[in-house]
């Protein structure tokens, strides 16, 4: 919905500002949330994120793969962010995020 006093293209600058913001949340400011967390209490997180990204971008002709668009949003490639910021999930967060996962995304594909 665009709000009436606001144009198109302000709305969509204003869309792309709080996405930035949402990105330096979850990248510089608390990089300590889990993405398995995530997911499981919100069914979406970083890598969700950087699949919009990629999808968005092929949608507009442009060839993205997946580990290049995690590597844009993540700022790092996955190897890095995972060695710097990830921590192991126990048996129950695996549970969950398989359903989560299921329930937001689709089957998990090895």
């Amino acid at each position: 919905m665009t709000p009436p006093d606001i144009d198109p293209q302000t709305q969509l600058e204003l869309e792309a500002a709080a996405f930035r913001r949402l990105r330096k949340h979850l990248m510089e400011d608390r990089p300590d949330v889990q993405n398995i967390d995530m997911m499981n209490l919100t069914g979406f997180c970083r890598n969700c994120l950087s699949r919009w990204y990629q999808e968005a971008a092929n949608a507009k002709g442009i060839d993205l793969d997946k580990d290049t668009a995690r590597e844009i949003f993540y700022g790092m490639t996955m190897a890095e962010w995972k060695a710097n910021h990830q921590t192991e999930a126990g048996a129950d967060k695996q549970a969950a995020f398989g359903k989560a996962f299921a329930e937001n995304v689709g089957p998990k594909s090895s």
